[in-house]
Parts: C-alpha cells; sequence; structure tokens
C-alpha cells in the first residue's frame, strides 16, 4: 500500500452504525500503517421514516440504496452494513469484498424485573418491528400483545423504561457492540427463534472491479461468516421478499459440513421450519435447496397471506 493513500467510509449515522464502522475502520489503519481513512454519515430512506413499520414501506434497500449511491458516485469507496439490512441479491455493480467474523446471531428479550418471555403476564406489550419475530413470539405465546416500535437502540431502550411496552425484542449483537449486554434478560436459542439471514455479520460493500479497496479490505473477511452469509442470503433469494416476510435463516459451520435451519411464517405464528446439511464449499446451492423445501411443505401459501 502506497503511503499516504486515503479511502472513504459510507455509514449510517446511528450509534450502532458508527460503533461497527469504527470497528472496521481502527482495524484496517492497524492491518496497514499510513492508510488515512474518512467517514461519510448518510441518511437511508429507512433512517428518515420513522411513523411506519418497515414492513408497511414496502420497499428492499432501505438502509441500503442511499448509501450505495455514494458509492456510485465515487464519494465514498466502502460501506459498512449489518449484513441482515442489504437484501439477498446485490445491484450488478457493486460486491460484498469482506464479511468479518459473525457476531452473536441470537435475538434477545429485555424486559423489566429480569422477566424471561415466560414470565411475561397474559396480555403483556411486546415491541418489535420484525414480521419474522413477531410470527416466532406468536408461535410461542400467542397471548401476547404485539405492538410496532421503531428507532435505533437506546430508543427502543428508552421507550421500554418509560413503560410504552413490558418488553421488546432486539438483536443480541447490536447490544454487544453498544456494551449493552447487561440489559439482556433472555437469550433465545435459534431453535426457538430463528435470526434473520445474516444477523450479526457486516457486510462491507464495494464497487465491483475496485481492486485497490478489495486488497485492503481482505484482512477483514473471515470464511466462515462468508459462507454462512451466503448460504442464508441464497434461501432468502430464493424464496423473495425482505423484511416484509416472516422468514429466518441461521448456518453453521461443523468441519467441512454446512448445516442451515430455515422458517417461513404467518403473523399468526403458523410456520413452517426444516434444515439441511451439505458441503460447506456450496453454501448457495444448500440455501437454496432449504428454501423449495419449505415452499413446498407450506411455506409458499403463508407467504400470500402477507
Amino acid at each position: 500500500m502506497k503511503v499516504g493513500m486515503k479511502i472513504t467510509i459510507g455509514t449510517r449515522k446511528s450509534k450502532l452504525a458508527l460503533v461497527q464502522t469504527h470497528w472496521v475502520r481502527d482495524t484496517l489503519l492497524a492491518a496497514h500503517p499510513g492508510l488515512e481513512i474518512a467517514i461519510e454519515h448518510i441518511t437511508t430512506k429507512g433512517d428518515a421514516i420513522l411513523d411506519r413499520p418497515l414492513s408497511a414501506i414496502g420497499d428492499k434497500g432501505l438502509f441500503v440504496t442511499e448509501i450505495e449511491d455514494a458509492l456510485r458516485a465515487g464519494r465514498v469507496d466502502l460501506a459498512v452494513h449489518s449484513a441482515k439490512d442489504l437484501p439477498s441479491v446485490l445491484p450488478d455493480d457493486m460486491t460484498i469484498a469482506a464479511y468479518p467474523r459473525r457476531a452473536d446471531p441470537r435475538d434477545v428479550l429485555v424486559a423489566g424485573a429480569g422477566k424471561t418471555l415466560a414470565d411475561l403476564p397474559p396480555g403483556a406489550r411486546v415491541g418489535t418491528s420484525s414480521p419474522r419475530r413477531a410470527c416466532q413470539l406468536r408461535h410461542l405465546r400467542p397471548d401476547l400483545e404485539l405492538l410496532d416500535i421503531r428507532g435505533n437502540v437506546d430508543t427502543r431502550l428508552r421507550k421500554l423504561d418509560e413503560g410504552q411496552y413490558e418488553a421488546i425484542v432486539l438483536a443480541a449483537a447490536g447490544l454487544e457492540r453498544l456494551d449493552l449486554l447487561d440489559r439482556v434478560t433472555q437469550f433465545f436459542d435459534p431453535a426457538q427463534m430463528l435470526p434473520a439471514v445474516s444477523q450479526g455479520t457486516l457486510g462491507v460493500e464495494i464497487r465491483l472491479g475496485d481492486t485497490r479497496t478489495a486488497e485492503l479490505l481482505q484482512v477483514l473477511d473471515d470464511p466462515a461468516a462468508r459462507i454462512t452469509a451466503t448460504a442464508e442470503k441464497a434461501f432468502l433469494a430464493h424464496i423473495g421478499g425482505g423484511c416484509q416476510v416472516a422468514v429466518g435463516a441461521f448456518g453453521q459451520i461443523q468441519g467441512a459440513t454446512l448445516t442451515i435451519s430455515g422458517m417461513i411464517g404467518a403473523l399468526d405464528g403458523r410456520q413452517v421450519r426444516d434444515e439441511l446439511s451439505g458441503p460447506a464449499t456450496a453454501p448457495t446451492a444448500l440455501g437454496a435447496a432449504l428454501a423449495a423445501e419449505l415452499l413446498a411443505q407450506g411455506g409458499a401459501a403463508l407467504l400470500k397471506e402477507h
């Protein structure tokens, strides 16, 4: 790398997005002495529209499109995303240059007085903006009142503390990165609640063909995270839909074997689940095969109800 080389990272302005971006920046600076890194804050459609559930906006790439526009224009050289915000199929002129090591992929409950899901009384108000979480919560506790909640992590925790909800469901990875794991009252095992596709994984996006930036980012790429993200994204791509549908997936690698679990559900809690195992060298085929099985097992009919 040439001394004095400079790159610019594009990111959303939320505290979590900035923590993730600063980690990428600091890791790159440690690996490439002499590199200069600037950060550009970008407001996305998902950040600007806070009065409606994400599933009601009806648009893919809600937290991505404006950042990709900045990449195309050359204003930024790379973008740091929560990989679960990325569409399952990227635009033809973009690529993911690095998937850093995955953080905790699980969902968590944050409730008052240390309560778990089983401790919540019938009719307790639980905040979630995710059809996937709502489906699985209704499957586990159909007697709860599920209410939409928007905003960043701090905003959601404040609404909980103000008494607007008895509990909320969040991603463990975000709380961990914000040093807020002490707020967690229950971790959901994936067998109870399958996470979102690529939850806990970062995706570092660049312009296709930008070999200079791609070479810089190789130090961040984790092979296991790339394999599981590829399988889970292939699962979602075969199903179609994004934040508007109740779909979850989780891939795990043991030795040379990849196992992916998947779920397609309806908002009332009905769901179909299954898992497939195969060679970790063929994640796209495995993810698509699991999606095809679930669609055939009744998932296609459940999706039509959304």
